[in-house]
């Protein structure tokens, strides 16, 4: 009697269902009914039978496209288990195999059994390859924006290509040291420069999250290269010519420093004076990296302190004559600058402290006139503040002439290097804005690539340090910079030869 009564109870449910199904399948949102007619999912699956009870079914969905019907979740959870153990456990250790992110599960009661087809949705699953793979994920991010991210194997081979990145900014001790907040030994030794600090612009955050396994970088050589140039897959490289330096090569693509090129084609090169091989293939992309490294310097140098000259007025010389009572010599001093350089360039820098070590002893000069000489001293300035060498004569080839720019301000003042008189302002298509001084004895000074054109008249008289215009990259120039030279009685001279001290400024 009682198996009479349950037959008869589900007749009743199957009969109610049919007949009251659209109002239930709006009445019951959490329920899943269907008639048993109905095709679902991309293999056919059918309702077998009715239930007196619910039962939990899966729906799994592939880019909003029902695949099909699961009874039983752990199976998919037992299949991605197994692809992880033969497909990527290898490759991937440490991880685990997760749906792909067009993928996704929906979870609902059901009063119907459904056709089992797990082994061909199983299959669509590994055919399509609809997997992804827990990874950690590098996030990059200025503000609330994050506009980078890396997935990587695991965090210590993102930490490794990070410190290799580092150490081409900072030296890989001194990085040591500031990370285990120890002191930084103290400058003693002039033309040396410490590290005091970095720091990272960009907000860095790390995570675990699921991602396809192309898209997983397994190789410290490949986050390091994403570390430098991002997504920039486009770097463009110069073919060695005979002559070329380190030096050379950069100042002939967009301006680049020796250290600039050295940094970028660590592969190839081990120092900014390593000899050259005619045919050799350069990078000259710099860093597009996703991340500003800022690097925090000390710089201890010795800059010169200029002395001044005096002229007196003498009767017993004629006019147009003059005659020295006393030679000048330059002093000098210990400068202490701090420095502030973004991914290996040189940004700002300013004097914290100076201590003399030298004192400069004036020039005395007789006249027979009151008005100010036009015959240069011999004894030339650089014709920049700051002063530091970005190319010496002969860096490439047909290079004839010393490249000086002012470290500090790049746009700066373009200086007269000694007395004289303004011999020519022109222009041309190589060396931009120039202005030529005649020292009247025997050399003339050569200034090129100027900003503007200089707005001294032919004939002006200048005193050493007088402004002559201003700073520029006129004419072929890849960076801002002053082209200078010396012509001796018409011939062209290397300025740094008895001209210039140029042993006592940087080299860039």
């Amino acid at each position: 009697m009682k198996k009479l009564l349950s037959l008869a109870a589900c007749l009743a449910v199957s009969i109610l269902i049919v007949m009251f199904l659209p109002g239930m399948r709006q009445s019951f949102g959490s329920f899943s009914f269907s008639d048993g007619n109905d095709d679902i999912g991309m293999f056919h699956q059918k309702a077998e039978r009715v239930s007196e009870k619910t039962a939990t079914i899966w729906r799994l969905y592939d880019k909003g496209n029902l695949v099909g019907v699961l009874s039983d979740k752990t199976e998919l959870e037992d299949h991605l288990r197994q692809v992880y153990e033969t497909r990527y456990k290898e490759t991937f250790p440490d991880s685990r195999v997760h749906l792909g992110k067009d993928c996704y599960l929906t979870s609902e009661l059901s009063y119907f059994t459904f056709s089992d087809a797990s082994e061909q949705i199983f299959s669509y699953l590994d055919q399509n390859d609809l997997f992804a793979l827990e990874a950690t994920a590098v996030s990059f991010s200025r503000g609330d924006e994050v506009f980078a991210r890396i997935y990587v194997a695991n965090e210590q081979l993102y930490r490794n290509a990070m410190s290799t990145y580092l150490s081409f900014f900072i030296d890989s001790e001194t990085l040591k040291l500031l990370e285990s907040g120890a002191k930084i030994p103290e400058l003693t030794t002039i033309n040396e420069t410490r590290d005091i600090g970095i720091t990272i612009q960009e907000t860095i955050t790390v995570a675990r999250d699921y991602v396809s396994a192309d898209q997983i970088k397994t190789k410290e050589e490949d986050v390091l290269r994403f570390l430098e140039y991002g997504d920039n897959a486009e770097l463009e490289y110069y073919t060695v010519q005979m002559y070329d330096t380190v030096a050379g090569v950069g100042a002939k693509n967009y301006g680049l420093s020796a250290t600039q090129v050295l940094n970028i084609n660590r592969d190839k090169l081990k120092s900014t004076d390593q000899v050259l091989t005619e045919g050799d293939k350069l990078c000259v992309t710099y860093f597009t990296s996703p991340v500003n490294i800022i690097a925090l310097k000390e710089s201890l140098r010795e800059a010169p302190i200029y002395y001044q000259t005096t002229y007196i007025e003498d009767d017993s010389i004629l006019m147009g004559q003059s005659e020295v009572r006393q030679e000048g010599f330059n002093g000098s001093r210990n400068v202490l600058y701090s420095e502030k350089w973004v991914n290996g360039i040189l940004m700002t820098g300013s004097e914290i402290s100076s201590v003399d070590t030298k004192q400069p002893q004036p020039e005395v000069i007789a006249i027979g006139t009151k008005e100010l000489p036009n015959v240069g001293t011999g004894d030339f300035r650089f014709p920049a503040d700051n002063p530091a060498i970005t190319c010496v004569w002969g860096c490439y080839y047909n290079h004839r002439g010393t490249d000086i720019i002012n470290q500090y301000n790049r746009w700066g003042d373009v200086l007269a290097a000694d007395n004289g008189t303004v011999k020519e302002v022109g222009y041309n298509s190589r060396g931009g804005n120039y202005i030529r001084i005649d020292h009247n004895n025997g050399l003339v000074s050569y200034y090129g690539h100027m900003r503007y054109k200089s707005t001294l008249p032919v004939g002006t008289t200048v005193q050493k340090g007088d402004v002559l215009g201003k700073i520029g990259m006129t004419g072929r120039a890849t960076g801002p910079h002053i082209h200078f030279y010396i012509e001796e009685n018409g011939e062209r001279r290397d300025a740094c030869k008895g001209f210039l001290a140029c042993e006592t400024v940087p080299h860039r």
